[in-house]
């Protein structure tokens, strides 16, 4: 019987030093500390109202007298966490980024591009390794690969690797996907086909669109396509097949893919959040004088709220001197006749 007790003593003890760690190792923040810690980052990042803030538990930290927290950022279509440390006394609050030392940042940036099969351009074994994700319709493009090829492979090219992948802006670049699609049936053939290529459409955009209709477009394209794999004595017919599929799946996966490694290399907190532009400093106010034939005059003073609208549309006498005014509904501005004695000149001064 005594050893039944002593057992269960222990089992609930157990559970009890568990509970207690549990509670020492994640703790909710107080209402009034987090509600404080909230308006901080709020202001700091200048967080829209629409944006929820969301405090996590406090937890131990590697860091002396702060804790860990995580705070949650959430726009209704995305979620980020980001890892801040606050101080024990509830203080400070600090930002925290945590960088590995022991790994190599763009060789884990490379393990996130998958190259297998893509052309390439240069010394295969260098050490350096340029990755473009290109549009064969963007002219900033074309400027960048004609700076690239010839120039830069000439002096570099057996120190460097260029290799090429797709990210055509569809949205405004209606025949890049189509382009990209042509050069890659070139590039599972024949490398250099590939390259060519991709030289020739760089240097003649202007010439694809100065086809009338994207017809006219795509078959300028496709024409030339056809001539590269003549020159490189291609399977014209494989070719043709694949010029005519129009697969995009591959040119899609690449576009995904530098959508991905675009959102991993930004770290600014407003990939999440973009804080409207602050508003143009309110105008200084209005101050119109107006001589009237009994020596006094009306003053104008609109508030600083960008209420230079304002007009006098007529001045009539009826016993005293008055001012008959229209202006926006929300203006209130001060209106008050002051005798002429009082101003220096009389003469309107905005």
């Amino acid at each position: 019987m005594l050893r039944w007790f002593l057992v269960a003593v222990l089992r609930r003890s157990f559970i009890v030093l568990v509970l207690i760690c549990l509670g020492c190792s994640a703790q909710s923040p107080p209402p009034d500390v987090a509600k404080v810690m909230e308006r901080q980052v709020r202001a700091f990042y200048s967080i829209p109202a629409d944006v929820k803030v969301v405090i996590g538990q406090f937890k131990p930290s590697d860091f002396a007298n702060y804790d860990a927290v995580t705070i949650t950022f959430d726009n209704g279509e995305k979620k980020q966490d980001y890892d801040f440390l606050l101080s024990k006394d509830h203080k400070t609050l600090a930002r925290l980024t945590k960088l590995d030392l022991t790994k190599d940042p763009y060789a884990e940036v490379m393990k996130k591009i998958d190259v297998k099969g893509r052309p390439t351009r240069g010394n295969k074994d260098a050490k350096v390794v340029v990755v473009s994700y290109d549009d064969f319709e963007c002219p900033f493009c074309s400027r960048m690969h004609q700076t690239l090829f010839p120039e830069m492979l000439k002096e570099y090219g057996d120190r460097v690797l260029f290799i090429y992948k797709d990210f055509p802006l569809v949205e405004i670049h209606p025949w890049a996907t189509h382009a990209a699609i042509d050069a890659n049936c070139l590039a599972n053939q024949n490398n250099d086909a590939y390259w060519e290529f991709a030289d020739y459409i760089h240097a003649n955009q202007k010439d694809v669109n100065s086809e009338k209709g994207r017809d006219a477009q795509f078959a300028a394209i496709d024409k030339q396509a056809l001539l590269e794999g003549q020159k490189h004595n291609l399977d014209v017919a494989k070719l043709q097949s694949c010029v005519k599929a129009q697969n995009q799946d591959a040119v899609r996966a690449s576009v995904q893919e530098g959508e991905k490694l675009k959102s991993a290399m930004v770290i600014e907190l407003d990939v999440l959040v973009h804080p409207p532009p602050p508003p143009p400093p309110p105008p200084p106010p209005y101050v119109g004088v107006l001589e009237l034939p009994q020596a006094v005059a009306v003053k104008m003073n609109a508030d600083a709220r960008n209420r230079t609208d304002m007009r006098i549309y007529g001045l009539r006498r009826r016993g005293r001197v008055s001012a008959t005014l229209r202006a926006d509904p929300k203006c209130t501005p001060g209106v008050r006749l002051v005798p002429l004695a009082r101003w220096p000149s009389p003469m309107a001064s905005p």
